[in-house]
This record gives C-alpha cells, sequence and structure tokens, in this order.
C-alpha cells in the first residue's frame, strides 16, 4: 500500500489537511472506505422509527451524544416544527458517560440527506454506514444535500471571476474545482462576513461591491460603493462595511459605508486623497481611514458616521494596523520610515518609532502582541512590540516582503522577487531573542513576474490552526503548506485563470462552549432528512432522523400563477433523460394559463453546482414540458421562471430531484475503489 493509500485509509469525515495536501499531489488513487468497526455490545436507548422534533440520545463506547435541529435560541417546549427554508442549527452535545464531563476538543462529522436516497435497504443503521463510506470516499457527484464538514478555497482571479476549489472532495485526480463566481468586473479586494455565509468583493472599475452568497456561491447583490471602491474591511461587529474610495476628485475620495443588514449605503464620507488602508478599535467606537496623498489619517464616530478628528503621521501613511492587545493605533510611514503609535481612545500620539523608508504594509499578530511591517528596499521585516511600543527588531529575509499572513504559531512573508515563503516563529521574538526564520517554496518563479499584483491577500490559514494556502500569481496555482514540513504538500490550479489572492469558507462544525458542536444551515427542501453522525476517536458511528414539513407560504402562489409539479418520478437514474411537467394555473381564477411564450425552467446541483436553463413548451392546456439536464449523481432544485408575466426563479415553489444509481462502467469502477465493506 503507498503512502497516499494509506493517508486515504486513516482520513476521517472530516479530512485533515494533511491527508488533502497529499492526495492533491497524487496520481489518481481509489479511495478505501475505512472499515467501520462495530460497537461493542452496549444497552442504548432505542431511537424512534419516525423522526423526531426534539432532542435525540444515544450512548455508544462511553459517550453520550445528544442531537438536535432546532430553530436557533429556540427554547419553547415542544419546540417550534422546521419547515421547508427555515434556518436550523444544529447542536451536538458530547458527554462522558461514566462522568457526565462534557467531551472538549473534538472533530465530529455529520451530513445531512433526505431520508432513503442512496439505497432501498431495510436496515437505517447499515444503510447510514454504507453512506458515510461513500461520503468519506469523495466522490464526483456523490454529495449529501448539506455537508457539515466542508469547506473551500477560494481564488480571486485577474479577470472577473472566483475559482472555488474543494479541497476535500476528490476529484479522481482530474480537478478539483467546484464551480466558479462569475463577476460584472474584476475585483479588488475582498472580505468574509462573520458568519462566512457572504463574500463582499470591491469592483473598481463598476463601482460597486459584489455580495456573493458562499452557500450556492452565486453573486446575491449588487451595492453601489461610490468611485473607484478600492479596500474593504468589515468592522468588529460585522454591521457595517466599509470601503475605500480612491477616487481622483478630493470630494469624492474617502469611504462608502454600507449596511450589512439592509445592503444600502448609510453613508459617504470624504477624508482626504490618496489610497484609504481602513481599520478599527476593537470596541467598534472609532474607523481610522489613511488618505495617503494627504499624509492624514481621519478618524470617524461610528456611531455617528462622521470624521471626528484628522491625524498627522508623517507624510506618506502606507499602512495601519490596530493592536487589540495594546488599544493602540499604528502608522507606518512610507517615505520617512517611520511607525507612529497613537492612543486608541484618547486618538493622542503615544510613541514615534523609527526604522527605514521604503515602509509597506503592517499586520498583527493574531494575539495582538507583535506587529510586522515589510520593507521592500531593505529585504527587512521589523518588529513592534505592542506591549511596549517598541521596535524590537529588524529581521533579514532573502528577498523583497511585500505581503504579511499569520497562523497562531508563525508570521508568512511573501516575497515579491522569489517565489519563497519565509516563516517567523512568533515564540522567537522579544527584547533580547534571536528571531528563527525558515522558509519554503511557493511556486517555481517570483509573483512578481504576473505583472499587475492585488492589493488583496495571497496568503491565508487553512481550516487548521497549523497549515496556509498561498497563491502564486506567476504561476496560477495555490499551494497547501502544513507548519512542521520542508516542502508545500499539495497544490492546486487554477484552471486557465490567472490568480490573485486567497480565502477560506469553512462550513464545519465548531465548538461554541465545552462539549457542543454547532453549525447552522438552511433546510432547502421538506421532507425527512438522516443525519449521519461519526465520531472518529472513540468510534461512534450512527444516522438520527428529523423532518422539514411542507412550507403552507410556498404553497400558494407567489404571483400571478400558481404551479402544479405533475408525473416525473423525484428519483432519477444517472442518463436518464425525464420529461418533467407542469401545470401552471392563474391565481385568482384557477384556470389553466394557456398560450404562454417564455417559460424558463431552471436547475442546479446542491448546493449550486452546474446551473442550466432551458425554456419550456406548453403540451397541453396550462401543462408545460421541459427535459432538464441532469448528468451526475446527487440532488438537484428546480425552479420555473415566466419572465413576460415577471415571475422570477424563486417567485414560483421549486422543485428537489434525486439523481442516484451509476452506470454499468461507473458500478464496475465504485465496486473496485471501495474496499472492505462498512459493518
Amino acid at each position: 500500500m503507498t503512502p497516499n493509500d494509506e493517508e486515504a485509509r486513516r482520513s476521517r469525515a472530516k479530512v485533515s489537511v494533511a491527508a488533502l495536501a497529499v492526495l492533491c499531489m497524487a496520481a489518481p488513487v481509489a479511495f478505501i472506505v475505512p472499515a467501520l468497526s462495530p460497537a461493542p455490545p452496549r444497552t442504548e436507548p432505542a431511537l424512534p422509527s419516525e423522526p423526531t422534533q426534539g432532542p435525540q440520545r444515544i450512548v455508544k463506547n462511553g459517550v453520550v451524544v445528544e442531537f438536535s435541529l432546532l430553530h436557533p435560541g429556540d427554547t419553547s417546549d415542544p419546540p417550534r416544527p422546521l419547515m421547508e427554508g427555515d434556518e436550523a442549527e444544529v447542536r451536538l452535545r458530547m458527554t462522558d458517560a461514566s462522568s457526565g464531563l462534557p467531551l472538549r476538543g473534538l472533530s465530529p462529522s455529520a451530513w445531512m440527506d433526505l431520508g432513503r436516497l442512496l439505497s432501498d435497504k431495510a436496515d437505517a443503521q447499515q444503510e447510514c454506514k454504507d453512506r458515510v463510506g461513500v461520503y468519506l470516499k469523495g466522490l464526483v457527484g456523490i454529495r449529501p444535500l448539506i455537508d457539515l464538514n466542508s469547506y473551500y478555497l477560494l481564488v480571486l482571479n485577474k479577470d472577473p471571476s472566483i475559482s472555488v476549489i474543494d479541497p476535500v472532495v476528490g476529484m479522481t485526480g482530474n480537478t478539483s474545482l467546484y464551480t466558479t463566481v462569475v463577476l460584472e468586473r474584476p475585483g479588488a479586494d475582498w472580505v468574509k462576513s462573520l458568519d462566512q455565509k457572504r463574500l463582499y468583493v470591491s469592483m473598481p472599475r463598476a463601482g460597486a461591491v459584489a455580495v456573493v452568497d458562499t452557500n450556492a456561491f452565486q453573486v446575491e447583490a449588487r451595492v453601489l460603493a461610490g468611485d473607484e471602491p478600492t479596500r474593504v474591511a468589515l468592522q468588529p461587529d460585522g454591521h457595517y462595511l466599509w470601503v475605500g474610495n480612491d477616487a481622483s476628485e478630493p470630494a469624492r475620495s474617502g469611504v462608502t459605508v454600507i449596511d450589512t443588514q439592509t445592503l444600502k449605503p448609510a453613508a459617504r464620507i470624504a477624508t482626504g486623497r490618496g489610497h484609504h488602508e481602513i481599520v478599527f478599535s476593537s470596541d467598534d467606537r472609532y474607523a481610522f481611514v489613511s488618505n495617503r496623498d494627504e499624509g492624514t489619517v481621519s478618524v470617524i464616530s461610528i456611531a455617528r458616521l462622521e470624521k471626528v478628528k484628522d491625524l498627522k503621521a508623517g507624510t506618506l501613511p502606507i499602512s495601519l494596523a490596530y493592536s487589540a492587545l495594546s488599544r493602540v493605533l499604528y502608522v507606518a510611514d512610507g517615505k520617512e520610515g517611520t511607525v507612529t503609535a497613537f492612543d486608541g481612545a484618547r486618538l493622542e500620539e503615544v510613541a514615534r518609532l523609527s526604522a527605514k523608508p521604503g515602509l509597506g504594509p503592517m499586520r498583527f499578530s493574531q494575539d495582538g502582541r507583535w506587529g510586522l511591517i515589510v520593507n521592500p528596499s531593505e529585504h527587512t521585516v521589523y518588529v513592534v512590540d505592542a506591549a511596549e511600543n517598541q521596535l524590537v527588531h529588524g529581521i533579514p529575509v532573502s528577498g523583497q516582503p511585500y505581503q504579511l499572513g499569520f497562523t497562531r504559531a508563525f508570521a508568512y512573508v511573501r516575497l515579491l522577487d522569489s517565489e519563497r515563503v519565509e516563516m517567523i516563529n512568533l515564540s522567537s521574538l522579544g527584547r533580547g531573542k534571536q528571531p528563527t526564520v525558515q522558509g519554503f517554496a511557493a511556486g517555481q518563479s517570483a509573483p512578481k513576474l504576473a505583472g499587475d499584483l492585488s492589493i488583496a491577500d495571497s496568503i491565508t490559514q487553512a481550516s487548521t490552526e497549523a497549515a496556509i494556502f498561498v497563491a502564486s500569481p506567476s504561476d496560477n496555482t495555490t499551494y497547501f503548506y502544513m507548519e512542521g514540513m520542508n516542502a508545500a504538500m499539495g497544490s492546486f490550479g487554477n484552471y486557465g485563470h490567472n490568480a490573485r489572492a486567497v480565502q477560506v469558507v469553512d462550513r464545519s462544525l465548531s465548538e461554541v462552549e465545552p462539549g457542543v458542536y454547532s453549525a447552522r444551515l438552511r433546510l432547502p427542501v421538506a421532507g425527512r432528512y438522516d443525519v449521519a453522525f461519526l465520531l472518529d476517536a472513540p468510534r461512534v458511528l450512527h444516522c438520527f432522523h428529523v423532518e422539514a414539513k411542507a412550507n403552507p407560504a410556498s404553497k400558494k402562489a407567489l404571483g400571478a400563477l400558481e404551479i402544479e409539479y405533475l408525473d416525473a418520478s423525484a428519483r432519477l437514474a444517472v442518463g436518464q433523460k425525464p420529461l418533467l411537467r407542469f401545470r401552471l394555473r392563474d391565481a385568482s381564477t384557477h384556470q389553466p394559463a394557456t398560450g404562454l411564450e417564455e417559460v424558463k425552467v431552471l436547475t442546479y446541483a446542491a448546493p449550486g453546482r452546474r446551473r442550466a436553463e432551458v425554456a419550456a413548451r406548453e403540451v397541453g392546456e396550462g401543462v408545460y414540458e421541459v427535459e432538464p439536464s441532469l448528468p451526475d449523481a446527487g440532488s438537484y432544485y428546480l425552479y420555473v421562471s415566466v419572465p413576460e408575466l415577471k415571475l422570477k426563479y424563486g417567485d414560483l415553489p421549486y422543485r428537489a430531484l434525486w439523481v442516484g444509481g451509476m452506470t454499468q462502467n461507473q458500478t464496475k469502477r465504485e465496486e473496485e475503489a471501495r474496499g472492505p465493506r462498512a459493518n
């Protein structure tokens, strides 16, 4: 067995990024389902055969697992029933069966799918094990309706697009591209919402910010954001999105403030000429906006959305950083080579530190202790100790540093003239210490060879604390590096696009209180759901059952028409070409809606892939027919629109379809890849 196969065998549902990266580098390999050994005999509460609304409890291998799926914050007894379209919260409480103490620091995995879709076996728990085995293998197209373990790598491209890469699902050695988000104009900068359900992308040439839904990976809104919207920043509480307007006219140069609830501009504030960097005080009291050509930093009251003061900090304020630890604002001046510290509450200068001209971006470590500033002309990274407001290090690096990224333990320094990424061990910093520097290659050529670069970060932390992704603009490749290794462990191509920046959107369960693991989701359709749960150590595998009721509101006609889906089966086979029929009626008279010339049908695979639109034709009085394209196995949504009546997709109730089963050749390959049967 090869090392890659061994890694795949040991992989859990929440695949470690280390094993994932090794698989990305390897030639196509067979995914092996880990043997799921039966638990020792133990008395367990019987699970109801029908779905229940309240908490469900099991005891296995010394672990008590309490599962619930409820409306967020619902404390009613009995809880309110869930319906299609509702937002729901998964909660898994795990305690030790003997002591009752919460089990902390675990990595549970869970998947939700419509009940009994992969097989017709009577043994529900055996089917659950079979499902988990399939999910673990990461086969193309075989995805649960809701995956509570996934994360996605997002690559901002030079062209108007974002590549969405699924690092967890093995694409049989060919590709890991999940989907592509098409933008109106090229993006300059981007930032995630606090819950990671949205991505805000500035588009200077469009004068707008694109709001991307990271569940469906579609642009859900376009918000006008002033002239030349470039830098974007989300304040700590997430209420306002701040957009820097790099307009040439002084009256239009400043910031546009967007309310993230209404997605409308709340204010436009002129601050001064030049490019604008934006940071915030940790208490959401002030926004600090640099005005590069004015040589000032504007202080804006977030409560009043008014400028209250201009701070003078040299002649060329190139970057800003705020330490939540010391509550001090630091302003790096590129021309004078100084770093000025301002008290974040009194807005008064408290220190001025001297480095050398040529300073660039400044960032703080995750704990707020160490502020690092790059100086490309001096091949140096300077370090500020926020505890003392002192410059404690000038660390030489092997090239021209131009970007910074952090994990908990390391600072990562991207070099402009080299493919190498330098790593500074944060534990080696401090007065009287000798900083430790090491590095690795991320690509074959220097970033500057790509030409124009993005102001957005080309380094981002992976879904675990001790790993990063690095985009190489000159190679159009993103590299995965795990701390402790001598080289990058994996890479992802960018499929013809020119990569500029990277982000990670994490969907996995997280520990919200001791022993309680939670995630939020939206129930896409009504029906019975099986919730497959897996814990690796100790081994616990079980399927819970919940139900989402039909939403009465969706049964009502939401426009001029009402719709009735007719005789097509909700379950189809791969390769089958279904004829789907539906009847449209007038909402007031209930008479057939005949003679409609423009009826369109949109289909896409969960949760937003393989979008296709086809025109429907009338085959009877008010009955319309379409042959949708459903090429792969998985869950699909189907929407109907009638543009001539101004009925958009989503105005009429949608239908869910499941494509299951395989062709003969696929079945043979599946059996070869299956390995030992899960039992």
